[in-house]
């Protein structure tokens, strides 16, 4: 019985190596095999019905995966497009106080007025006809471009002056410029290097800058004020107190 069982054995562990020696080495096999990333559960095959009977092997299959397979392929969610949002309401213009409006009229009748106008919180004292050179470049604008000033925080005569707080409303005065072109600085080399090293850096820089000439300033009426705001008008300008009108000739 020992020699039958040892027998059993051998054949059994001989079949298993040949099962094993028949499959082809792994540089052998094609690229799509080797990259798979898929598990593939092979069933093993029961022992022989003798060696379970004699108690020799006591395998119990082990159970399959039930987890489904993921997938690669990812689901686009198709999102429906939203539909335009109505616009804000618009709230009435604030009336102009009593001191204004007797300034206003008084203002207006001077001969010659100049401002201090605002553009990304850097103030210029203008006047008509003044040519202004930007310390940056507005990348926005082209030669032609009429740009309003919607922000200054003074403007004033010979005799009068009218402050904001901080600002004044861009309702009571109207300053347009007009874009001139650009003007480019010549090129500056700076030396750049490090302590105990040879290699010297050079970094070239050239900066351009946006020139604007002053072409409208003037006061406004205080008919016109009023006719605005019963029509509920607003100029509002953008965070840089520029407005961008139409292009000049």
């Amino acid at each position: 019985m020992t020699m039958i069982l040892g027998r059993s054995i051998q054949r059994v562990a001989l079949e298993a190596q040949c099962q094993f020696l028949a499959l082809p080495p792994t540089f052998l096999l094609p690229l799509r095999a080797r990259l798979s990333t898929t598990a593939n559960f092979v069933k093993p095959n029961p022992p022989p019905e003798s060696l379970r009977n004699a108690g020799v092997f006591n395998v119990t299959p082990a159970p399959l995966s039930t987890r489904p397979r993921q997938s690669a392929l990812r689901q686009s969610t198709c999102t429906q497009p939203s539909s335009p949002l109505p616009p804000p309401p618009t709230s009435p213009l604030p009336p102009l106080s009593p001191s204004v409006k007797e300034l206003l009229p008084l203002l207006r009748a001077q001969p010659s007025h100049y401002i201090t106008a605002h553009i990304h919180a850097r103030p210029y004292l203008l006047t008509l006809g003044d040519t202004l050179r930007l310390p940056f470049h507005m990348p926005l604008v082209r030669p032609g471009d009429v740009l309003r000033l919607t922000r200054a925080s003074s403007i004033g005569s010979r005799d009068y002056t009218m402050q904001g707080a901080p600002y004044l409303d861009e309702r009571l005065f109207e300053c347009r410029a007009v874009v001139a072109g650009t003007e480019a600085e010549p090129m500056r080399v700076l030396e750049k290097t490090k302590r105990r090293q040879r290699h010297v850096k050079h970094v070239k820089t050239k900066l351009r800058f946006t020139i604007l000439k002053v072409k409208e300033l003037r006061v406004r009426s205080l008919e016109e004020v009023e006719g605005e705001r019963e029509a509920g008008k607003d100029h509002g300008g953008d965070e840089g107190g520029v407005e961008v009108g139409n292009k000049g000739v």
